[in-house]
């Protein structure tokens, strides 16, 4: 397989609902994903790929989930059953613990966060298209929650929308294996251009000249 080599002027890192509901122990979300998270080695592969892109001089983007209000959803005719279940339990609520970023994930100087997405993806109703494109990107590497919902539904927007898409297998989660399999196996592969694990992904990235 050809790896892409990556540049720090033309490429991003989207980093894909990084909140303590879906990362910490105590998430509302995060007993769903426990199984799949931790057999992918998940939040050290998350570590391990922010430090990498942050040394690369590659901008990191926080794609954010939209965080819950009692007034979401309240007059919309057709909710999908993800944001009904959202209303349920109140993922991600704003103002509360779980709404917040996984403490490790949490945005640093020269950051962009995203305007929040309300459904399953980053680009729809957002400013991470012409914020992508202020900065010349053309690649984007694309991590966090979920596999085969927002990051399948930003990365096959990019897609669409003219982005060299790569996405890091092991650098996301779903609730079980055989959504995982869809999402990588069956799904990744019709819109993605590389679908890369975290240690090829590292050693694909620029090097600092010392």
């Amino acid at each position: 397989m050809r790896i892409q080599t990556y540049e720090g002027d033309n490429t991003a890192l989207l980093f894909i609902d990084p909140y303590n509901d879906f990362l910490s122990e105590g998430g509302k979300i995060w007993p769903r994903v426990k199984d799949v998270a931790e057999d992918n080695n998940l939040l050290n592969n998350l570590r391990t790929i922010v430090k990498a892109v942050r040394q690369a001089d590659i901008p990191v983007f926080i794609v954010p989930h939209k965080r819950w209000e009692s007034t979401d959803y309240q007059y919309w005719r057709y909710p999908n059953p993800t944001q009904l279940a959202i209303m349920d339990r109140h993922s991600f609520a704003k103002g509360t613990w779980g709404g917040d970023w996984h403490p490790d994930f949490a945005p640093q100087d020269g950051d962009i966060v995203v305007k929040e997405h309300w459904a399953q993806s980053g680009f729809a109703n957002t400013d991470l298209d012409m914020l992508l494109k202020q900065r010349g990107i053309s690649h984007v590497i694309a991590i966090g929650l979920l596999a085969n919902t927002c990051v399948e539904g930003t990365c096959r927007f990019a897609m669409e929308l003219g982005y060299h898409v790569t996405l890091v297998k092991d650098a996301t989660a779903a609730f079980t294996k055989e959504m995982m399999h869809a999402a990588h196996v069956l799904n990744g592969p019709t819109y993605a251009h590389l679908i890369l694990t975290t240690e090829e992904l590292v050693k694909a990235l620029p090097r600092k000249q010392l």
